[in-house]
């Protein structure tokens, strides 16, 4: 079972940043994953919400903020709000990268700069993962790259009458990622029965992990790595 650090180590570190990163990697997580939006400037920047209220001393809306003054914002622990391509250059292929498409119109530019580094920075595919609940962001990309691996992620109020499956199943997805809270020994043979991994968000209890691994999990996103 993979263990996958949930925006980092956000658990130890805060979240989404570089410091919260490497400390993922330290710890040896098989994937990192992060979440990416797009500010005024054009930049993809590393950030879970849409505003920067939450996770740092500033304010305002993401996509309404240039590169630069996102940059003069404190995350915590002296650290910045990092962009994508600062991420991807720390961590230089030790772990996966499980990006997560949180914003929209972020698919395009996120699939640009993985065909870079494929190309000019020794990057192979495989060591991407492009992830979202937004379905329109995910056709986005597979219209664009049809061999990168994606997950089609879900919460509780996603789950009725599978009707995700066959959307991951269009889509030629990897994994689903459903919440903690959904999660069934019947959904996890549901999709391995359609040859879908199952990536569960977020568990942090060492006994759901527990739990987790004996239903047959592939993987576990956690804040605690």
């Amino acid at each position: 079972m993979l263990k996958i650090g949930h925006r980092g180590a956000c658990g130890y570190a805060p979240e989404n940043t570089l410091k919260s990163f490497q400390r993922a990697i330290d710890l040896g997580v098989d994937m990192i994953e992060l979440d990416v939006h797009l500010c005024k400037s054009g930049e993809l920047i590393v950030i879970h919400d849409d505003t920067v209220d939450r996770t740092t001393d500033g304010s305002g809306f993401v996509k309404k903020l240039k590169l630069k003054d996102l940059k003069k914002m404190n995350t915590g622990e002296g650290e910045r709000i990092p962009t994508l391509e600062e991420v991807l250059d720390l961590v230089n292929r030790r772990v996966r990268v499980n990006i997560e498409l949180k914003g929209p119109k972020t698919a395009k530019p996120v699939m640009k700069l993985i065909e870079e580094y494929v190309k000019k920075k020794g990057w192979n595919i495989d060591d991407f993962i492009i992830s979202s609940f937004s379905r329109r962001e995910l056709k986005k990309a597979r219209a664009i790259n049809p061999l990168i691996q994606m997950g089609f992620l879900i919460s509780r109020f996603r789950l009725l009458d599978y009707w995700w499956l066959s959307f991951a199943e269009k889509i030629g997805a990897y994994f689903i990622g459903p919440s903690l809270k959904i999660t069934s020994k019947r959904l996890i043979r549901k999709a391995h029965k359609h040859g879908l991994r199952v990536y569960i968000w977020t568990v942090n209890d060492p006994k759901d992990i527990e739990r987790m691994r004996r239903w047959g999990a592939d993987g576990v996103f956690s804040n605690f790595p």
